[in-house]
């Protein structure tokens, strides 16, 4: 096989390229990146492409004669400019599933989210036919649900390819700690006081309860769905619910109850004050999401987690204290400047 990955160089794409270079059936990898990483593996060969202005020659030509294309390219940042997250994610996304039907690909893995979920009950877990509606004051859930829709059109009209939707928790694991810091925390956070002990309490709110699943679980259950012949939608987590709770037992804290609109507040606040990169509006996203079943991972994919969710938080926690990083330019451990050319960027105004 040869398999074309998009986004091949940040959190989950490198775990997906590490899972299908153990697939002795996968021949090759191309991987997409916009700038060119020190990080390599033997099957992977990069190529050097933005999605947003790449002309459709240059897609073609990597897409020629691949057996499967997995879509994870995306920017998160900046949050204070919807329109473009909008072109590089919506707009490119769409250009990436226009590319793989002109090729004939025959198998097309989008990495979608639980973020493209309406919202939902957070004491049970629902399976892949919740609405996938998202929440429409943040830009990411908007923009996964429209590429759910995106995705409904496109499988009608190109019957012949498979198309699958991946919808991971939120994905951690030691080596993506600054990239995430830098994407949702902010030039702020003492990362160095990150550690059992050191905080004596943890905020638990009821409405705060996600779930979670490290990367390189997440790298496996795509690179599965490249590789199988299967269809449709596939919830990706650990089964353990991260909460308040969870993050005490980590942190060897306590818990004290907070209601959600109180956090809200703080972190408006910060988002005000330009202290965040992460809005209140994403706040209010994560605080709806459904909690989700992954029975179908399991027995369709035949994916089961090899790390707890409690694992995958205590690595990134790791990752946070020690400054982990990757070297390729998304999970780089530093960017040019250090935190000050964070500040520089309008910590979410630009990219």
């Amino acid at each position: 096989m040869r398999v074309v990955v998009t986004g091949a160089t940040g959190n989950i794409g490198t775990s997906v390229v590490e899972a299908l270079g153990d697939d002795p059936a996968v021949e090759s990898i191309v991987g997409i990146a916009r700038r060119a990483p020190r990080w390599t593996h033997p099957k992977l060969t990069v190529e050097k492409l933005d999605l947003g202005t790449a002309d459709d020659a240059a897609l073609d030509s990597v897409f020629a004669g691949a057996d499967a294309v997995v879509h994870l390219a995306w920017l998160f940042q900046p949050t204070r400019n919807p329109p473009t997250t909008w072109r590089a994610n919506v707009l490119g996304s769409l250009r990436v599933f226009e590319a793989a039907a002109r090729c004939a690909v025959p198998a097309l893995v989008h990495s979608s989210s639980v973020g493209a979920y309406s919202p939902g009950p957070k004491d049970h877990a629902v399976t892949e036919d919740w609405p996938t509606h998202g929440w429409p004051g943040a830009a990411y859930t908007r923009e996964k649900a429209y590429l759910e829709r995106a995705l409904d059109a496109f499988e009608a009209e190109h019957e012949s390819i498979r198309v699958v939707r991946m919808r991971p928790g939120f994905v951690f694991r030691r080596e993506t700690a600054s990239q995430q810091r830098r994407l949702f925390l902010g030039p702020f956070v003492p990362t160095s006081l990150v550690r059992p002990g050191l905080i004596p309490v943890v905020p638990n709110a009821r409405s705060l309860r996600v779930q979670v699943v490290h990367s390189a679980d997440a790298g496996r259950a795509f690179a599965l769905a490249a590789t199988r012949d299967v269809r449709g939608a596939f919830n990706v987590a650990a089964e353990e619910i991260v909460d308040g709770a969870l993050l005490a037992r980590v942190l060897d804290a306590r818990t004290v109850p907070v209601p959600s609109r109180v956090l809200r507040t703080v972190l408006s606040a910060a988002w005000n004050l330009r202290l965040v990169p992460a809005s209140p509006d994403l706040f209010d996203a994560v605080v709806r999401l459904p909690l989700m079943d992954t029975t179908r991972a399991r027995t369709e994919l035949g994916w089961t987690p090899q790390h707890t969710a409690a694992e995958a938080v205590a690595e990134f926690l790791t990752g946070l204290r020690e400054r982990a990083g990757e070297a390729t330019p998304p999970l780089a451990s530093s960017t040019e400047g250090g935190r000050l050319g964070e500040l520089a960027t309008g910590v979410g105004e630009r990219p």
